[in-house]
């Protein structure tokens, strides 16, 4: 995917499930057009989950994700219909694909029942239909879409379908146009160091930047260096000061009391939905005791810098600041424990690369086992002592909190 493409966690996430030798791959390939996924007669020939970014009419921008059958055997097909479950966890839309000589079984129910319980928003389709008998094919188009993927009946009805459902999720929370008016300026501190991208900015500064010249404000990029000459000069006081984490302290002291300061790393929760519950986490920082084990977790894989923000400088400040002889455990992109009772606290990064249900599955994660959880830069304020000045701009969040 190019620079310039939709990113993966801005995208609809759609899931392809069913048994083996159901036609999954088949249908995956008519609905996008292209040979993404292996077709073969044998059964099992998917044998991890396949994705892949791109457009798809009348939605718009996707992932379509191919998963192995729910009915796989063995100890390697276990492992392979964890993957299939896993993949559930960031599915906003999913597909479950029947035989329709063969109809639903156990196993399909099982999938309907947890795509219920997770709300996911879902399509029963039935593959084969010219195999049918007339009689049969109208029975059945009662109640799920008829399709035949070898010989494409069906198939512009089903992507019909599939966007409806969609475009039902409904607008997203704003990264930040709802907190500026047109024309008022916003500063964003973007430090420049060894950790940098060579040549880019990194995601969530993009999107932010891009979210405010739709909202028709003016956004102004500065380093930290050049903060205080930068604000010195506007001519006007800016509606908000968005820093990367990594600066928050020198901003902060940089920053007019009276000037609106908050990071990416908050405004990219609050984007998740997760805010809430990231800075209610964020005081179990102070629990903390020695030999306690912190989970450190990014959605995302990249080059680890000598000064890496997730595997150095958060372990240093966590131990700088509770003092305690901690332990630290890391996971990256898809990578995320099921089992979370060994830990005493999740870190997370923003979350820029996952969709927001997957970031919300892993919260609820930790929250079903009793685990608190935050992020970066929500940490990073915390234990700089200046978490309360960086959610000021959300005044119902503060009063959800006091109260």
């Amino acid at each position: 995917m190019s620079l310039n493409a939709t990113p993966s966690g801005e995208r609809v996430h759609i899931g392809f499930f069913g048994r083996r030798n159901a036609g999954k791959s088949s249908v995956v390939n008519a609905v996008t057009g292209q040979d993404l996924a292996v077709v073969s007669d044998t059964r099992g020939t998917t044998t991890d989950p396949v994705s892949k970014a791109m457009e798809l009419l009348p939605i718009g921008p996707v992932v379509i994700v191919d998963t192995p059958g729910i009915d796989d055997e063995g100890a390697l097909g276990e492992l392979r219909v964890r993957k299939t479950r896993q993949v559930l966890n960031k599915t906003d839309v999913a597909i479950l694909v029947v035989d329709s000589t063969l109809g639903c079984s156990e196993a399909e129910n099982e999938l309907i029942q947890i795509f219920e319980e997770k709300k996911i928003k879902y399509l029963i389709v039935y593959n084969k239909c010219d195999l049918l008998s007339d009689e049969k094919r109208l029975e059945l188009e009662k109640e799920a879409c008829l399709v035949s993927a070898t010989e494409k009946i069906g198939i512009y009805e089903l992507k019909e379908a599939i966007g409806k459902l969609a475009a039902s999720e409904g607008p997203k929370q704003p990264l930040v146009a709802d907190l500026v008016q047109p024309n008022e300026f916003v500063v964003l501190v973007v430090p420049i160091d060894s950790a940098a991208p060579k040549g880019r900015l990194i995601l969530p500064q993009q999107q932010t930047i891009r979210d405010l010249l739709e909202a028709g404000a003016v956004p102004i990029v500065t380093r930290e260096t050049e903060l205080k000459a930068t604000l010195e000069q506007l001519g006007k006081k800016p509606a908000i000061v968005i820093t990367d984490s990594q600066a928050f302290a020198k901003v902060s002291a940089e920053t007019p009391r009276e000037i609106p300061l908050t990071s990416f790393s908050i405004l990219m929760a609050r984007y998740k939905g997760q805010l809430r519950g990231a800075v209610l986490g964020a005081a179990a920082i102070e629990k903390l005791q020695d030999g306690d084990t912190v989970l450190i977790s990014e959605g995302c894989t990249h080059h680890r810098q000598c000064d890496d923000i997730g595997t150095v400088k958060l372990p240093r400040w966590l131990r700088e600041h509770t003092g305690k002889d901690l332990q630290f455990q890391f996971s990256s992109g898809i990578s995320f424990p099921e089992e979370l009772s060994q830990y005493q606290l999740i870190v997370h990064c923003g979350g820029c690369m996952l969709n927001e249900r997957e970031m919300q599955y892993r919260q609820k994660c930790a929250a079903d086992q009793n685990i608190p959880f935050t992020n970066y830069g929500i940490a990073i304020a915390y234990m700089q002592g200046i978490l309360q000045r960086s959610i000021e701009i959300f005044p119902q969040l503060l009063r959800d909190l006091e109260g």
